[in-house]
Parts: C-alpha cells; sequence; structure tokens
C-alpha cells in the first residue's frame, strides 16, 4: 500500500475458526475500514475483460481460451490466498502483447486497483449458463450476457446477436430448403 496510493488494501485478516465475527472484532477495535470489496472488484475485472474481448472483436475460440486462462489464473490466486495482478494477468492473456490488456483497462478507467483480491463465487458465475428442456438445449458464456445475448424476463426470451457461423450456415441451409419445397 505504500508503492501504490490508490490501494485501498492496506490490511487483510485471516479468516480462522471464529470466521468473519472475529475479524470485523479486531477491525472495529483498530479502528480501521475493510477497502476492498472482492465480489465488486472481481465484477469490475470480468466487465473489463468482457468488453476488452468485444473491443478486440475477437474469435469465439480465441475468447473462450481467454476466458478460461482468466478464470483459472484468478482461481488459483484465490486458492493460495493471494491477489491477481493486473500486470500478471495481461501477460497471460497475450504473450505477443504483454501489456495490451492492462492498457486498456488504465485507458477506459474501470477504477480497479493493480492488485485485485478474487472471489471465487462471482468467477463461477462467470463462467457458462447452460440449459435443456424439450429438444432445446442452450450454452453460453455469462459474460456475453448483456452484449451479444440479451435477456428479457417479461417475454421470458433470450436474444442472440451474432451468431456463430456454423449454426448460421445451418440455418440458410434449412430456409433454402423449405422454400426449395414449397
Amino acid at each position: 500500500w505504500r508503492n501504490n496510493k490508490q490501494s485501498k488494501q492496506y490490511i487483510s485478516f485471516i479468516k480462522g475458526k471464529g470466521g468473519k465475527k472475529v475479524s470485523d472484532y479486531f477491525r472495529d477495535f483498530i479502528g480501521c475500514q475493510e477497502g476492498v470489496d472482492s465480489p465488486s472488484e472481481t465484477r469490475t475485472l470480468l466487465k473489463a475483460f468482457s468488453d476488452f474481448v468485444e473491443s478486440e472483436d475477437m474469435a469465439e475460440e480465441q475468447a473462450r481460451e481467454k476466458t478460461e486462462t482468466l478464470v483459472d489464473y484468478a482461481t488459483s490466486q484465490a486458492r493460495i490466498g493471494e491477489p491477481m495482478t493486473l500486470d500478471a494477468l495481461s501477460e497471460l492473456m497475450d504473450d505477443q502483447q504483454p501489456r495490451a490488456f492492462y492498457d486498456y483497462i488504465r485507458n477506459k478507467d474501470y477504477g480497479l486497483s493493480p492488485e485485485i483480491p478474487a472471489d471465487k463465487r462471482t468467477l463461477n458465475q462467470f463462467r457458462r449458463f447452460t440449459g435443456r428442456a424439450e429438444g432445446l438445449s442452450i450454452s453460453f458464456e455469462a459474460h456475453l450476457l448483456g452484449s451479444r445475448i440479451e435477456y428479457d424476463e417479461e417475454r421470458d426470451t433470450l436474444r442472440i446477436s451474432s451468431l456463430p457461423t456454423q449454426l448460421r450456415d445451418q440455418l440458410k441451409r434449412r430456409k433454402a430448403e423449405q422454400e426449395s419445397t414449397s
């Protein structure tokens, strides 16, 4: 925290058998504030990542690989109790342009600290949405919701834009077949 004046994380507590109550007691006793909201910071990072993927106009497979890279890195950091660093994450994202993701985040001013504690629950929600019923199977990466996939709760519908090429080709062939037989 001395090297990074913008950092809000100047102290952290180990949660033992007493759980959050003991940590809260000591935090109150010494008069410090909990400076980092891990779920919120993780959500902001994931939003920045989704925006980055969209701005780079990545192919579906490349976006999936980068998503896996981010989630694997964040999960491993959470497992060992260490924060994610934007520098390290950016390098993992693209070894050809190791500063690209870092610079994107800084230029767009997401307000993220250079070190972000990973929140496992938020990361798990980021991975995928899946559902099956009556001959229909849908599966998509959670970060696409709100950009390429829109959910209308009132109408109980999903709107998908920028269909995968293979699916679009299949639909066009079927439509052409139906038109030629009528």
